[in-house]
């Protein structure tokens, strides 16, 4: 691990690794810890993407396998494409293939958003009564975090989840999921910020040199969907030596 430039945010850290499977590692440690330290059931929130898939496939290694309290961890997805859970787009089907195949994961655990037979409109709805019969509540407050672990990535505009720079979705702050339609092929459906923020640890994955120059420019201080998420417990974001920005 390098030097660390600072992000002017609360409760923020910033940590740079040489590469990509260091990170991962130190994703993988950071994630353990604080499943195994949690009594009772917990929830982590899943990104999609290439960045997390290494940290997926550790999780199932014979290294992190037994760190992980299975039977109490339930796994939620901060965003997902519209289409089928088996196709190559989907979320899902990363993290089915890199964990689900391989660990001792019970069906009860795992939470996909739903893909078929809805609108994404209707198919948002009820995955916020997902989370909300799984949280206990439908009023989030910090007293009670909704997810132990929320793991996020960041695009070269600056989004997370699918919340992209100019989506209604970001003035969303009643509602735990949302469709993300943005004139794109494939519609998504989209964790809020209410719901994201509702964590005891959030952890952004960054890597690669195409993420430097938006990263520059959020630690010169400019404003993206990403850095508007103002999580209520403790923030790292970790980079890879490509992704980081100079000093």
């Amino acid at each position: 691990m390098t030097n660390t430039p600072q992000l002017n945010l609360k409760n923020t850290e910033v940590k740079i690794y040489s590469d990509v499977d260091l990170l991962a590692h130190a994703a993988a440690t950071l994630l353990c810890n604080r499943l195994s330290s949690t009594k009772g059931d917990i929830a982590v929130s899943l990104a999609g993407g290439s960045t997390p898939k290494r940290l997926y496939e550790l999780l199932a290694s014979p290294t992190y396998l037994e760190q992980i309290p299975w039977k109490r961890v339930h796994w939620f997805w901060g965003d997902e494409r519209f289409v089928p859970p088996d196709d190559p787009q989907s979320n899902f089907s990363m993290f089915k293939t890199t964990v689900l195949s391989r660990a001792p994961v019970p069906a009860t655990n795992i939470h996909p958003i739903p893909t078929i037979g809805l609108t994404p409109e209707i198919a948002a709805d009820v995955y916020a009564q997902e989370l909300q019969r799984f949280h206990g509540e439908k009023v989030l407050s910090a007293k009670n975090p909704l997810f132990g672990v929320v793991i996020l990535g960041l695009g070269e505009d600056g989004h997370t989840a699918s919340l992209f720079p100019g989506s209604p979705a970001l003035k969303e702050r009643s509602r735990w999921a949302t469709c993300a339609n943005l004139d794109q092929a494939v519609p998504r459906i989209t964790l809020t910020y209410p719901a994201l923020e509702s964590c005891h640890d959030c952890l952004f994955l960054v890597t690669g040199s195409a993420k430097r120059t938006i990263l520059r420019s959020i630690f010169r201080g400019d404003v993206f969907p990403a850095t508007r998420l103002k999580p209520q417990g403790r923030c790292t974001w970790l980079l890879d030596q490509a992704a980081a920005p100079d000093g």
